[in-house]
Parts: structure tokens; sequence; C-alpha cells
């Protein structure tokens, strides 16, 4: 009878059992499959989280997409989203394999190799379990790649995005130069070559690494961050007026600084050509002095763009006052003397070239003063003393003029060889002005028949350089060469209260206004 039982009546309950478990099993098998899927999911979440922003040492083994060196962090959509695009592919494979390996080892543990129940209970249950598991890996294996997919074409439409967006901003930059008449970039007041973007030094004090392009791209769209972690603009519009960078020339031969406000409003290019000991570098300074005169008495606001500038500009004011006279300019090439005039959108960044006269000479000398093709006025300092008629004209018996302070070189000379230059550097003289400056009128003051009939008169001075000068060729080249031509007759000279002479306010208001 216990033989009965043991191997008929028990194994036929068992079936019995067995069969009715064969019902109830697929949906145990779902339910694990279902459990499966839930904890991947999960599991996903916390790898997400931890790469996009935990970032311990865990999520980060793949390389970091900054290379030692580069001078600034990348934006986001630059390369950091592919990285962490491709540590979620890595860490999200590993996290699966472990997930249904961890899972596997449980239920063979618990089913098979240590269970805490009957073998013939277990393991059904156990390999019931292990179907579920396989359904629940075969299913979450393309969910987890759409969710991954999803998140890699995310990553593709807003790349794409910022890089639009970087261009966009690039162009609305572009149009504001060209407004501004930067069609080329900024002139740089040492080396004379237009420079499209400056290279600009971190505003850190412990830092400033000097960054060659800040414009919208690689490395920020509307800001970016210094290796230091220092934020700056990455357009010259975003920049205000308190939080300008400092900018350097980017050509390799150079890479001097350039003034604050170049790029941030239009250029105006003013070479003063002449011979040496003509009166230019006087001019120059009185031409200041008169604006900052005018300024103080409610005109056009001026103000000086560097140091280089202001230090200079003390100095020759100081000579101005003491009616006194200025060293002659050294011949190696001149850094401009820069000023801002205006206020506003009227704003303008004047740079006034005072090259040595040596340089107006020799073809060789010319050739390196680039900037002059920048110009569309023109100043032609003539000083009448350089010419021999005007000692002919000299009354024996009158004052005494002296002879040293009078320019060794031909104004002619001077003109043919400068027009020649700027003719080879492209320059349209047909579209261009030019202000003919005589200097030197200070000196020959209460000597009427060395004047012009009337000196602020620019036809009578023009007559006068024709006909009692003898320079007709002279005038009348300059008539055929140059779109406009004026002529002032200019005392580079201070009055006891230190206001320039008002021949030079005429002068520059017309070099100004053009």
């Amino acid at each position: 009878m216990e033989d009965i039982l043991t191997f008929i009546v028990l194994p036929a309950i068992y079936l019995v059992l067995l069969m009715g478990y064969l019902f109830v099993a697929p949906f145990i098998a779902l339910l694990r499959a279902a459990a499966l899927v839930s904890e991947l999911l999960w599991r996903y979440v916390q790898v997400l989280d931890g790469v996009l922003r935990r970032r311990t040492p865990e999520f980060t083994t793949v390389p970091r997409h900054r290379p030692a060196d580069e001078l600034a962090h990348r934006n986001y959509f630059f390369g950091p989203a592919t990285r962490d695009l491709r540590e979620l592919l890595v860490q999200g494979r590993q996290m699966y394999l472990r997930t249904v390996t961890d899972t596997g080892r449980r239920v063979r543990t618990r089913q098979f190799t240590a269970p805490t129940v009957h073998r013939a209970l277990s393991i059904p249950y156990g390999l019931t379990l292990y179907v579920g598991l396989g359904v629940g890996a075969i299913f979450a294996a393309p969910l987890l790649g759409l969710l991954l997919g999803v998140q890699a074409l995310g990553v593709a439409l807003l790349a794409g995005g910022a890089r639009l967006l970087a261009l966009t901003l690039r162009g609305v930059d572009r149009a504001v130069m060209i407004l501004r008449g930067l069609p080329r970039g900024m002139l740089c007041p040492s080396c004379f070559e237009r420079v499209p973007y400056p290279a600009y030094d971190c505003p850190r004090d412990r830092c400033r690494r000097r960054h060659a392009d800040i414009r919208p791209g690689t490395f920020g769209l509307v800001r970016r961050r210094c290796a230091c972690g220092q934020r700056m603009p990455t357009l010259l519009m975003l920049m205000g007026k308190d939080t300008r960078l400092s900018g350097h020339c980017v050509h390799a031969h150079c890479g001097k600084p350039m003034n604050q406000d170049a790029g941030h409003m239009s250029e105006v290019i003013l070479p003063l050509i002449g011979g040496r000991a003509a009166g230019k570098t006087q001019l120059m300074a009185a031409m200041v002095k008169s604006l900052e005169d005018a300024a103080a008495d409610g005109g056009a606001e001026l103000r000086l763009a560097d140091p280089e500038s202001r230090d200079a500009q003390e100095v020759l004011n100081e000579v101005l006052e003491i009616q006194g006279h200025t060293r002659p300019t050294q011949k190696d090439l001149p850094r401009a003397h820069s000023f801002v005039l205006g206020t506003g959108r009227g704003r303008r960044l004047v740079h006034v070239f005072d090259t040595a006269g040596e340089r107006f000479v020799n073809r060789e000398e010319t050739d390196a003063l680039r900037y002059i093709r920048e110009a569309r006025t023109f100043v032609f300092v003539l000083d009448p003393m350089a010419v021999d008629a005007f000692w002919t004209r000299l009354d024996a018996e009158g004052p005494k003029v002296d002879r040293t302070l009078a320019s060794t070189v031909d104004p002619e000379d001077v003109f043919a060889r400068s027009v020649q230059t700027v003719r080879t550097m492209g320059t349209r003289l047909d579209r261009s002005r030019l202000a003919v400056a005589v200097s030197k009128r200070d000196l020959l003051s209460g000597r009427s028949a060395l004047l012009p009939d009337s000196p602020d008169d620019t036809e009578s001075v023009r007559k006068w350089l024709s006909e009692r000068l003898g320079l007709r060729n002279l005038v009348e080249t300059m008539d055929l060469d140059f779109g406009e031509v004026r002529f002032f007759c200019t005392a580079a000279v201070a009055d006891d209260e230190g206001r320039v002479d008002p021949s030079v306010t005429t002068f520059v208001d017309w070099c100004m206004n053009g």
C-alpha cells in the first residue's frame, strides 16, 4: 500500500497539480518579465542621471571631450553631448548585461542550487522564472535601444540647432560689422592690417589666457567659459561699455593690443602726409586739442582710445601751451593716435597716423604704410617754407624768418611719391577727399605779403599756392587725383588760455564731417 501511495498516487497528484500550474505559469512568467523590464528601465534612469548630472567616476569611463591644450570648455552640443551619448551606450550595455546576469544568478541559487522548498516545487517555478527573464530581456533590449535612439535623435537635432544658431549669430554680428563700415574687420593701430576679429584675453587677472576666436561656435554660443571658469561674451554686440575685453591683433607678426573700442563703432582713418619737419605732429596735436576744446564747450564728446594716445596727447598739449615745437617723428612705424568722437550711434573711432617724413620719400618705406589704403580722407601738410619761391618773396629788411624750421623736402616730390604709393595699394583717389593744410601760419603772422589775401578762404589759399608760390602744377594734380580738395591755412598753436587757433578748428570740422 505504501508503494502504491509513493509511486502511483503521489506522482499522479503531482502531475495533476503540475498540469494546473501550467495554466498559471504564463502569468507568472509575464509578471517576472514585466518586473525585469521595470528594473531595467529604472536602472537606465539611474545611469542617465549619473551620466548627465552626477558625473561621478563610475560614470566617466569614456574620456572627456576636452583636450588639455584647449583654452575653453566646449559648448555641450559641440562634443560633450556626443561623449555623454557614448558613455550612456557603454554604461547602458553594461547595466543591461549585469542586471540580466545577476537576476538569472539569483533565480538559479534560490530555485536550483539552494532552494528553500522541495525541488519538485522549486524547479518548475525556477523554469518559469527563467522563461520570464528571457522574455523580459528580449522585450527590454529594443525598448532600451529605442530610448537611446530617441536621445541620440534629440542630441542630433539640438546639435544641429546649436550650429545653426552659431551661424545665425555670426551672420548677425557680420551684418552689424558691415553696417558699421567694417566689412573687412578692424584696423590694428600697430601693424595697420585688418583684423577680422581680435583675440581676447580672459578678464580674470589670475588667468589671462588669450582666446584666438571667441565668436559663437565650438566653445560657446552666447557665452564662452574659459578653462579657468571665467565666462566671457562671444560677440562684440554683447559686450557692454563697461565689460569690453582686451583685444589683440591676431596676425603672427604683431599680436599687439588693440583699442577696446575697436569693432564697436565705425572707424575713420586719417593719414597725415608731408615731408620731414612740415608740421604734421604739431598739426595732429592741435587737431585733438581743438576737439577737446569743442567738447568742453558742449560739442561732440572726445575720449582718447588707449593709454599710448593719452600719454602722447598730454605731452603734445604741453608743447602747444608753451608754443614750442615738437620733436621730429621717429622713422619707426607709428602707432595710431586714436580717439573716440561723438556719442551714441554717432560715435566713431578715429585713427590719426603721423608718419615720419622720410617714409614718404623712398618707395620701399612707403610700402609699409598699409593704413593708407583704408583711408577715405587724406591730409597733406604743406610747409610753404619748403618752397624756394617763398624765400625769394621774403623782404630782407623785414622781420626774420627762422629757416631752420623749414622742411627740407620738396612738397611736390612728397605728394607725387605718396599718391603713387596709394594708387599701388588699390585706393580709389577719385572717391577720396584731400585736405591741404598749409602749415606754420603762426610763424608768418604780421607778414601779410607772405600769406594769402584771405587765409581762411579755400579759394584764396589755392590761388596763393598756384600764383605766388609757383605750385600750380601741384594744385592741378591734386584736383585731378582726388574727388574733393580743400585748402586751409593753419596755425597749430594755442593761445595764453590754452585754446587752439580757430584756423585748426575749421580744418578739423571739414576732416571729421566728410
